[in-house]
């Protein structure tokens, strides 16, 4: 008769953790806020291993296989003596965290489990030893707290977390010590049967999501800081917060654009995470803290947290967007990792190949529940779980009308988004809002490779770029391609004429991708130097700039001139930029004298004019003073587990596309 394996595996395991006293221990065993670190110290490890390592789970009843993430404990410089000692910063997940130490050799490694980057996954046949649990205390208010417009220029949203759902209200006021006005937040939540599909609906990607609580700042004055706080009495209230109400009587506005960023981890998981994703807050954290007290936002245009399944990312997507989001207004579109499964409802034959299982089986619930955007589009889903929304919106602020498009649900023409694309482009005011800027995450033009999303490309010009061109939209941004590339103002491929030596001149809208604020998946300009047989893509005449940089943009823009920079993580300088003015014409499309960076592998420009950077000088004088707090932020929260990445001026890409 056979022996089922599982037994076997279990004595095994139970075998190694008689014969070896190996201890485990931490300190402290009770975090004071999400994102403290814990030390995990060990020893009496006999025969240590290379491939040793640490599991970190919450809850910790998980089993083996279902572990947040795992850390090796030969990164702690005294493993070969088998003790040691590994710090980690831990968000909040609403339950407790335990630790595991296994061993692992090389002989045991089965290729057939592997994370995204096809490295195998660790095994758990050999458990050394488990530790105490690790508690958070309790009523210190709710976490993971972000700001958005409404439809009324008089209020501000404001959205957060909590362990249950009880009743949690908003305080505020335009005093510190004077919060008199209160708004009851609204609660949601999602339950793993809401999930679509492997593995948000497997208990490997599930995880309390926790409550989500919506409440509504109302009656604001114009361009007023207000101080605010959510929360209760018995569960605590959040520290203190501020941001800066809109001012319709301004024609000013700034804006930080890009996409695809996703969050950084501590410790290595299932999916592959983003450590650029830190970078680009510092610097945007930078920029708005230098605005004073002028309105501002965020524009993230796709592909949020790249969680794609494992819920726990979300948490540390929002726990490293708070010290931005909770000052500015955080605002969003739906990307392929946020909603693309196999059964979605929206799925024509030529896009066979091009909407599959990047969602995780997510199927846009977290993102519909956890932001909440203007409007009220959605799409059901054609399951248990609740309609897809956020898909597409608009709002107007200073000079700007913003639009934001879903290119993930039907856009062709007789959908419902074209409708409303076609109607809110007709009806924009251009003596109010001059500008126009359209978003969503699949470009309508790249220069790189990729070949499997050329059918959507197609549709998107055929059925799309015609009210683009009709009704002269001003800058159309893109993400899902992880680079920056700026494009001439174009028309079914053709540059328009700059106009700049009296001919004649059309306004073109000037298109551009900004998806390289973090997911490290780059398509490739040129062949790396150890595979020099890898395709060249040359650059055409339409493509002005393409950027080897993660970075983001800035909007800042008049009712006389709009004008669009990127940013390069690696200085926190601009490296681009193209002014507008309101007819449309496009004064230039070249970059700062000294912006481009030689080092930057795949930098390339074809400028036509120099100007110096357009963003206020006060952003350098008041960086050095805001990256002190900022950087003792981000480094005490990463600082001992931040996956190494090769040098600023050394990057090499690595990827022609993500499949």
């Amino acid at each position: 008769m056979a022996i089922p394996l599982t037994p076997i595996l279990f004595l095994i395991s139970t075998f190694f953790a008689l014969t070896q006293q190996v201890s485990i221990s931490l300190t402290p065993t009770t975090l004071s806020n999400s994102g403290d670190s814990v030390l995990v110290q060990w020893s009496g490890i006999e025969t240590p291993s290379k491939l040793d390592w640490l599991g970190i789970y919450s809850p910790p009843t998980s089993s083996h296989e279902d572990f947040i993430g795992y850390v090796f404990l030969s990164s702690s410089p005294t493993w070969q003596s088998g003790s040691g000692n590994i710090s980690l910063p831990l968000v909040n997940l609403r339950s407790n965290y335990s630790f595991r130490i296994f061993h692992w050799t090389e002989s045991e490694i089965n290729t057939k489990k592997h994370d995204h980057d096809r490295n195998p996954l660790p095994g758990t046949a050999h458990l050394l030893a488990t530790s105490e649990e690790l508690r958070f205390e309790p009523g210190r208010g709710p976490e993971q707290i972000h700001l958005a417009f409404t439809d009324r220029d008089d209020e501000m949203r404001v959205m957060f977390l909590t362990e249950d759902g009880g009743e949690r209200r908003v305080r505020y006021g335009e005093r510190e010590d004077a919060l008199d006005d209160v708004a009851v937040a609204r609660v949601s939540r999602y339950e793993r049967e809401d999930m679509c599909h492997a593995p948000a609906n497997e208990s490997v990607g599930w995880r309390d999501p926790g409550f989500i609580q919506d409440g509504v700042m109302t009656n604001l004055k114009k361009g007023v800081r207000y101080y605010y706080q959510v929360g209760d009495d018995s569960k605590g209230w959040s520290k203190t917060l501020s941001f800066v109400s809109q001012n319709p009587d301004s024609d000013e506005t700034i804006a930080f654009m890009f996409g695809d960023m996703g969050a950084a981890t501590p410790y290595r998981t299932f999916e592959r995470t983003q450590d650029e994703s830190i970078t680009t807050m510092k610097w945007i954290l930078r920029d708005i803290e230098a605005l004073g007290d002028k309105p501002a936002f965020v524009s993230h245009i796709g592909d949020i947290s790249y969680a794609r399944g494992y819920s726990w990312l979300w948490d540390e997507f929002f726990a490293l967007i708070e010290p931005v989001a909770s000052k500015v207004p955080y605002h969003v579109c739906i990307g392929n990792h946020e909603y693309d499964w196999p059964l979605q409802p929206w799925k024509p034959d030529w896009s066979m190949y091009l909407y599959g299982t990047d969602g995780g089986g997510e199927c846009g619930v977290p993102y519909s529940l956890k932001f909440h955007m203007p409007g009220n589009s959605s799409e059901p889903t054609g399951t248990r779980a609740p309609a897809t929304q956020n898909l597409y919106y608009s709002f107007d602020m200073g000079s700007v009308h913003f639009v934001y498009i879903s290119t993930e649900t039907n856009f062709l023409k007789g959908s419902l988004q074209y409708e409303f694309l076609k109607h809110d482009l007709e009806s924009v005011d251009r003596n109010k809002t001059p500008f126009v800027v359209v978003q969503g995450h699949r470009p309508m033009y790249t220069t790189s490779n990729e070949i499997r999303d050329t059918p959507i490309r197609e549709k998107m010009l055929e059925h799309l770029e015609p009210l683009f061109v009709n009704n002269n939209v001003t800058l159309a941004l893109w993400g899902h391609v992880h680079r920056y590339e700026r494009f001439c103002p174009l028309n079914n491929f053709t540059c328009g004429s700059l106009g700049l030596n009296e001919e004649n001149w059309k306004a073109y809208p000037v298109h551009a991708v900004i998806g390289m604020a973090g997911q490290d998946w780059q398509p490739i300009w040129e062949p790396r130097p150890d595979h020099t047989d890898m395709p060249v893509f040359p650059q055409p005449e339409r493509s002005m700039y393409r950027g080897g940089e993660f970075g983001y943009t800035r909007l800042v823009a008049t009712k006389e001139k709009l004008i669009f920079s990127y940013v390069g993580n690696h200085d926190g300088e601009v490296h681009d930029t193209v002014e507008i003015l309101a007819s449309g014409q496009v004064l230039n499309g070249g970059v700062h004298s000294t912006s481009i960076d030689d080092n930057i592998e795949g930098a390339t420009t074809r400028p036509v004019s120099k100007m110096d950077s357009v963003f206020p000088w006060l952003v350098k004088g008041a960086g050095v003073l805001v990256l002190g707090a900022l950087l003792g932020f981000f480094l005490g929260y990463f600082s001992h587990a931040r996956k190494g990445t090769a040098p600023r001026n050394t990057w090499t890409p690595v990827k022609s596309e993500e499949t």
